[in-house]
């Protein structure tokens, strides 16, 4: 990785943050772009249960098995594409291989993230159409609702025990899950009231806060 583009990049001394962090992930250990791009490969093959079992099975092999991000920084990745528009898991891979790699790794890891899900979803579909009627496609079908749900609530619970500690965080999550489903309130003002929220704690240096 090229340390000079970026530092004539982010020269001026409000950017210096992002140089420093990016020097960090390339101290860690020298990561080829051909093991990222096998990663990437593996992760879009095997990303089923939508953004959970995606944001989950990124969160297992970047973090746990392959040691590129730790668990803040991860963390802090996620609730960055959280907040933006468009699907989060995606952006997430994206960032994660623009990171490491630059343009060619944010491109690589965003098109690998989609295209073996997209080529899956054809192949069922065409399966569908075709045998759909069968008794034995319907219940492959059924096994397959039947496993996603599983991975979801796997995923769920997976990084649920990461983020939510202390008080403050597992009580905006139960506020957060009432204001969506209960009360149907629009995602953008749960998400500022959240964020309204946290801040204003982390203000009044309330311990649980800074967990």
């Amino acid at each position: 990785m090229a340390n000079s583009f970026w530092e004539s990049v982010y020269s001026n001394k409000e950017q210096r943050g992002f140089l420093t962090l990016l020097k960090e992930v390339e101290g860690r250990q020298e990561i080829t772009f051909k093991e990222a791009f096998a990663v990437w490969v593996r992760i879009g093959l095997l990303s089923f249960g939508g953004p959970a079992g995606q944001i989950a099975l990124m969160h297992r092999t970047i973090v746990d098995e392959k040691k590129w991000l730790d668990e803040s920084r991860f963390l802090h990745a996620l609730n960055y594409c959280m907040l933006l528009p468009g699907p989060e898991a995606q952006q997430l891979a994206t960032y994660i291989g623009w990171l490491l790699h630059g343009v060619r790794g944010g491109l690589v890891a965003g098109l690998l993230f989609i295209l073996p899900g997209a080529l899956a979803i054809f192949v069922l579909s065409w399966i569908y159409i075709v045998y759909g009627d069968l008794a034995i496609t319907e219940g492959v079908f059924f096994g397959l609702k039947a496993a996603v749900l599983a991975i979801v609530l796997q995923a769920l619970i997976r990084i649920g025990r990461r983020t939510l500690q202390g008080i403050l965080k597992p009580a905006l999550a139960v506020g957060g899950f009432v204001a969506l489903f209960v009360f149907s309130l629009p995602f953008p003002l749960v998400v500022l009231s959240a964020g309204i929220i946290g801040y204003l704690v982390a203000r009044l240096s309330v311990p649980d806060a800074s967990r």
